[in-house]
């Protein structure tokens, strides 16, 4: 089978088309935005920007599908498209931190497939930085901590969200060291998105 490739055009075109065909067509702005800051923070660390804005620009299409579940939905719809693994992981990878499907922002549901997936899949940069990116994101750039507290806000309380919130929180350091500078210094609109 021949896995595709995703430019960030083609990602940006996928999730554009379905505006207006999901309850919400917030993720769509959402998914943007981590589109952008992904390809900020990869450009800083000499990575490939294109396709840490196409990962951050996919990583939510499985609510194009359904909202519930979009983890799933989102790897088994591009998957079925033909796209490369890395594409189709990132779908899977991004709401759940440390290899872990309980340091997630709300209640996993047991899914064998994705739990196994997520236990022993070692994450890559571009996962990691979606993952980062993802707690970073409304529409636009914020800081961790402010996107953290409109997540709890907004979401049932559950048992390990202390654990996601310290987990988050060591991912942020993860690329401070990694860049030797704090990791807002990439997003000066931060500031005015206080």
């Amino acid at each position: 089978m021949i896995h595709l490739n995703l430019t960030s055009k083609k990602a940006l075109e996928m999730i554009e088309s379905s505006r207006g065909k999901t309850p919400d067509d917030g993720w769509i702005d959402h998914s943007k935005c981590v589109g952008y800051a992904a390809s900020k923070i990869a450009k800083a660390l000499n990575l490939d920007e294109d396709k840490a804005k196409a990962l951050g620009y996919i990583h939510d299409i499985g609510k194009l599908i359904k909202f519930q579940n979009h983890v799933m939905e989102g790897y088994n719809y591009l998957k079925k498209l033909g796209y490369d693994d890395c594409y189709c992981n990132v779908c899977l990878t991004h709401s759940y931190l440390n290899n872990d499907v309980n340091c997630t922002q709300g209640n996993p549901v047991d899914i064998p497939f994705r739990t196994e997936f997520i236990k022993n899949h070692e994450y890559t940069i571009y996962e990691k930085i979606i993952n980062l990116c993802d707690l970073m994101c409304m529409k636009k750039v914020v800081t961790l901590e402010k996107r953290l507290i409109d997540v709890i806000s907004r979401r049932p309380q559950h048992d390990n969200i202390v654990y996601h919130v310290n987990e988050a929180l060591k991912l942020k350091k993860y690329f401070d060291d990694l860049l030797g500078y704090n990791l807002y210094d990439l997003f000066p609109e931060i500031k005015k998105n206080l």
